[in-house]
């Protein structure tokens, strides 16, 4: 009995082992924590049938008291029985995989082990398909919970399990005799080592299991320092003193060679390998994040074709590159490089792909920021009148030189100076306005304006009703107005026009405001719409607010779109439709 215990334990050590490695492999672990899903119940039948038909073919055979080992696939003697570790593999697998996993593995087992012959062959048919019944029965509790048997319960459930299989020994033997003494040989052995095999089983993935948590734990705080660490920069945008400091904290933070972040169409920021070539503000170079800014998908590679960087000798062999999203658009990329491709394993991804997430909120963080800023900023700008003295004054002037000559228009024109005011304190409170209510502030703006200088300038409106109930950014219409009258007729006190364009098309609103001037200078046209320029007459600040307002709420293909030329300008944005409150 003692020589039998240690050749069972030495089988139970075989199993215990591949179990050891089975549990090494990311994707098992992965179709562990969801065994509940049909397709990895499937996986696991497949797994433990093998780990079954490796038990039985693994046996010692008993014939009277011998015990017989090293016959693996040669049958056995009509008279002989087996001693293996089938009862601790399907156990194991009703365990884990619940009932259907148990039934199936039994069967697979019990079928196995029918065909090895020996004595009462029927009997272990009968005695695995029970026993992988009654294993499923007691995890499926387990299963509900999303947890995993402790090992104690195995102790318990082995021996359980393995008394069972004595039990249809000695109930279902044609010759009871022997069954008995089959039973008094290998009963014990048996019942302790599967119930210490099971307990071992069992032991191995909790202690995978609170690894991996523990793991989690780990870099779950490595990303929340490295995030706080960096928010600052991310929330300040994609730009390249942003995105370089970022970069190089990442790099000292994680086992990367290199650390990229790109927005759609250049390289932002590049520390680290190759850093002679991927360097901002060239345009990117990779195929590799082309196809990422494309998509949105995560990507992950292993070799230098993979990547598809163009520039011959460089060292980098694997990447990762995770898609920098704000509401569901791409707006840049985050790239950790390898110069040795096992270095990318399966931590390092799901390290960077929570840290993708979290940048990405950042980045989003960070626009709602600048848009509460170049709210503010258009407030100061379109409140200007109210605080600049000589808006003010004129306006007053105006009317009060009327009120003597034509009473009506002086106390229509200050009606329009309460409207232009009070439309300006409603469009600094809010992100959206109807194209109808814009269009009001418009003309109170107007009417003050062409009461001071009449017959300076006509404003034309080409205008489709059916657009009024849309939504735009309040001041867009009033600023782009304001700008040509200021700018577009210097020198000129008549025949100037002024054309306020809105048409419908598919999906977009187009907006658009002409003027008949002299066209806006070389020097100021490659900074209008992108940087503050010099200006004599306001902050040179309004159209850069306008343009970054516009594209941060609806991307760039509503940025503003300028041609100009000696017979004027036209400035031009495309808004997506989308209803205002009624």
């Amino acid at each position: 009995m003692g020589t039998l215990f240690i050749l069972m334990l030495e089988r139970v050590g075989l199993i215990i082992v591949l179990a050891y490695v089975l549990l090494s492999i990311p994707y098992f672990k992965k179709v562990l924590k969801d065994r509940n899903l049909w397709r990895n119940k499937l996986q696991l039948m497949i797994i433990f049938s093998l780990f079954a038909f490796i038990s039985n073919f693994t046996g010692v055979e008993i014939s009277g008291d011998q015990q017989i080992v090293n016959q693996l696939f040669i049958p056995l003697d009509v008279t002989s029985s087996l001693a293996n570790t089938r009862v601790l593999t399907i156990g194991v697998s009703g365990l884990i995989g619940g009932t259907p996993v148990g039934l199936v593995v039994g069967l697979v087992s019990g079928f196995t082990r029918y065909l090895q012959g020996g004595s009462d062959p029927h009997i272990y048919v009968i005695s695995s398909t029970l026993i992988g019944l009654l294993s499923g029965l007691f995890g499926k509790a387990s299963i509900e919970k999303m947890v995993f048997p402790l090992p104690i319960k195995g102790v318990y459930i082995g021996a359980l399990i393995e008394m069972v299989q004595m039990a249809a020994i000695l109930m279902l033997s044609s010759n009871f005799i022997q069954a008995w003494q089959l039973v008094q040989l290998i009963a014990l052995p048996m019942i302790l080592t599967n119930s210490i095999g099971m307990a071992l089983f069992l032991s191995i993935i909790q202690s995978f299991n609170k690894l991996e948590q523990e793991t989690k734990a780990v870099q779950t705080h490595a990303v929340l320092d490295l995030a706080d660490t960096t928010l600052p920069y991310f929330r300040a945008g994609l730009t390249e003193e942003a995105a370089g400091q970022a970069a190089k904290i990442i790099l000292d933070t994680m086992k990367v060679s290199a650390v990229s972040i790109t927005d759609t169409e250049k390289i932002v920021a590049h520390v680290g390998a190759a850093s002679d070539h991927h360097k901002p503000p060239h345009l990117i170079l990779t195929d590799l994040s082309k196809e990422v800014i494309q998509t949105g998908d995560v990507k992950e590679v292993h070799s230098r074709t993979e990547i598809g960087c163009h520039v011959k000798d460089c060292p980098l062999e694997a990447a990762i590159v995770i898609p920098l999203t704000v509401r569901d658009n791409v707006r840049g990329t985050l790239k950790f490089y390898f110069t040795d491709h096992n270095d990318l394993t399966y931590v390092e991804r799901q390290l960077a792909e929570g840290l993708g997430k979290i940048f990405s909120s950042q980045l989003e963080f960070g626009e709602v920021d600048l848009q509460k800023r170049l709210l503010q900023d258009a407030e100061i700008k379109s409140l200007q009148a109210q605080v600049n003295p000589h808006f003010f004054f004129n306006a007053l002037n105006t009317i009060s030189a009327l009120i003597r000559i034509d009473s009506e228009k002086a106390r229509d024109l200050l009606f329009q100076l309460s409207a232009f005011f009070r439309s300006n304190l409603q469009g600094a409170r809010e992100n959206l306005i109807t194209i109808e209510k814009e269009l009001e502030q418009v003309d109170a703006y107007l009417s003050l304006e062409q009461a001071r200088f009449p017959d300076r300038f006509t404003v034309v409106k080409d205008i489709d009703d059916s657009v009024k109930g849309y939504s735009i950014p309040p001041f867009m219409i009033q600023i782009l107005v304001e700008n040509a009258l200021k700018h577009a007729f210097k020198g000129r006190k008549s025949d100037n026009e002024v054309v306020i364009r809105i048409v419908s098309q598919e999906d977009k609103v187009e907006i658009s405001v002409e003027d008949n001037g002299t066209g806006v200078k070389e020097v100021v046209l490659k900074d209008l719409g992108i940087r503050k320029v010099a200006s004599d007459e306001g902050t040179g600040s309004a159209v850069e607010n306008l343009n970054k307002r516009l594209v941060s709420l609806f991307g760039k293909e509503s940025g503003l779109q300028i041609q100009t030329g000696e017979t004027g300008t036209v400035l031009k944005s495309h808004i997506p439709k989308k209803r205002g409150l009624q």
